[in-house]
């Protein structure tokens, strides 16, 4: 059966945002910059109100056919022209003033419903709408820095899916690059969004490789941080106490680094942020980026010592571009440094996806409902069960699959309690301990391996990401950066994930900026205009 689309785009509000809006021909936001936008406000050539109503054209033309958002923020324009009101009476503004940008449906945004991608959580599909009254701490940020939110954008349920949104009421989010190809995990409205230049940059969070899968799928620069760097709270959980880490995806390196500056640092509505105090850069995260930032840095290479999982023949090939690349840079490249360390023992036996540390969620599920403010439908897990026909987590529900871990059984229980999660410290610190050591042994400032193992699957395929570097950096908490390097015959982008210490972002973002400026190869898309033909599953 055709899906139609339930959403804010779908009832004609862009249409009706964009009533009255001069439209500019001269305003072309495909592959805009910070930079350039900076520049452009600066020449005259646009005002913020012209630049969000050209993004919002752009997406009311492109959209019906790649489904990226679930909701439009009715306000957008109103409050670009408030930021042209401030820039002409001179007023101080925000390093992001007038910006486009997107967010992941996952995070709070005050006034819009926060539904999970869960249809149960969306009145367009019959379920019950739950209203935050306040911004998740991220989206705060980002509107205290000027940008314009432009709207939130779609996930898989619960965010729960690693390769593509499928899964969500809103139905499946398209690649930008091709719609063949899986979009790239639970970020992949956002990355969409970005790789399309409906927006400039965006928000992505990940547990387990949904900031850098959708980013590299897409072509696309993103900053998966260290663990504690950026508050999450406000952000639906899947691991808020252990694993969730929120980040941009971005176009290029630079972009990224902006909004990073942005997003990290302590606040008080995330206690774990404490961890970030001393460790921010005082120069800021673009204070790195430089052609030579390779120049005499020690680069540690992907091989079975990390993880027993071989490269396709292609993928071998692309990689080793990538490296001739790096040593061209006057970088020194080492073979499987963690060759004869016990770093890949501790991935779980059976391989895959290593869902340790989720064991917090339905606790970390009831401190996210409390949050949601008195007007909200429900403020606890007890209440939200209540309004539904179904439990989320239950064997059955869109989070079941992670009953068959004792803690997360036991948390279900009782949500208001705390769980037991000593096993999980353990093994972040036995990984932390042996990639340290490696590290440390090898004299290495970084890693940079493929992203991801082979081409990707198919949008509505049943394979999985082939990602190399999850879950280790989740469950560790340690950074990477991606960065484009290069296209698969079959038309799938092939990227580079570089990954450091922890609290290494701006040493990391110099070394992609170095690698990204030596061979510019993010794939610009050619968006189409025609609807998707979606299988029959029926027939077969």
């Amino acid at each position: 059966m055709q899906y139609t689309r339930p959403t804010a785009i779908a009832s004609g509000l862009l249409t009706l945002m964009l009533a009255g809006t001069a439209l500019s021909d001269e305003v072309d936001v495909r592959e805009l910059t910070i930079g350039d936008i900076q520049e452009g406000f600066d020449d005259g050539r646009w005002s913020a109100e012209e630049l969000t109503a050209a993004s919002l054209a752009r997406i009311e033309q492109y959209e019906p056919y790649y489904n990226s958002f679930t909701f439009m923020n009715p306000d957008a324009l109103e409050q670009a022209r408030a930021i042209d009101e401030r820039r002409a009476a001179g007023e101080e503004l925000g390093p992001l003033a007038g910006v486009p940008v997107v967010v992941k449906e996952a995070m709070d945004f005050a006034g819009l419903p926060s539904t999970a991608g869960w249809s149960e959580l969306s009145s367009a599909t019959g379920g019950v709408d739950l209203i935050p009254e306040h911004h998740a701490p991220v989206v705060a940020r980002l509107i205290d820095a000027g940008a314009i939110v432009l709207g939130k954008t779609n996930i898989p349920a619960f965010s729960s899916d690693g390769t593509r949104a499928n899964s969500s009421w809103d139905g499946p989010t398209y690649n930008a690059v091709d719609r063949d190809i899986a979009p790239g995990a639970s970020s992949s409205g956002t990355a969409t969004a970005v790789a399309a230049s409906f927006a400039v940059a965006g928000l992505a969070e990940e547990t387990g490789g949904s900031i850098q899968n959708p980013a590299s799928a897409q072509s696309l620069v993103s900053v998966k941080p260290t663990f504690g760097l950026v508050p999450n709270a406000g952000v639906t959980p899947l691991a808020g106490s252990t694993r969730d880490v929120v980040g941009p995806i971005a176009r290029n390196v630079t972009d990224a680094a902006l909004l990073l500056d942005v997003l990290a640092g302590y606040t008080s509505e995330d206690p774990k942020t404490v961890a970030a105090i001393g460790h921010l850069p005082a120069g800021g995260y673009t204070s790195m980026l430089d052609d030579g930032a390779l120049e005499g840095a020690r680069v540690g290479l992907y091989g079975p010592g990390w993880r027993d999982e071989p490269l396709s023949e292609e993928a071998t090939e692309l990689y080793a571009n990538a490296v001739e690349v790096l040593e061209s840079l006057n970088a020194t490249v080492i073979e499987d440094p963690f060759a004869g360390s016990d770093f890949a023992a501790l991935a779980k036996a059976e391989g895959g996806y290593d869902g340790r540390g989720t064991e917090s969620m339905p606790y970390d599920l009831e401190l996210y409902l409390q949050r949601m403010g008195d007007s909200a439908a429900a403020n606890s897990v007890a209440e939200l069960l209540e309004l539904v026909d179904s439990d989320p987590l239950a064997e059955d529900g869109p989070l079941g699959g992670y009953n068959s871990m004792p803690v997360f059984a036991a948390a279900r229980q009782d949500p208001t309690v705390a769980p037991d999660l000593s096993e999980f410290a353990q093994l972040r610190a036995d990984y932390l301990l042996a990639f340290n050591s490696v590290m440390q042994d090898n004299e290495l400032d970084l890693l940079v391996f493929p992203q991801m193992s082979q081409a990707l699957p198919e949008v509505y395929g049943e394979d999985a990401y082939p990602a190399t570097t999850v879950s280790e950096i989740n469950i560790s908490g340690l950074p990477g950066v991606t960065v484009p390097a290069g296209q698969f015959s079959s038309g799938s982008p092939f990227g580079l994930i570089f990954v450091g210490p922890m609290w290494s972002e701006a040493e990391l973002l110099g070394y992609a900026y170095a690698f990204e400026q030596a061979t510019h190869q993010r794939i610009v898309p050619e968006l189409v205009e025609e609807e998707y033909p979606i299988p029959d599953t029926n027939s077969q």
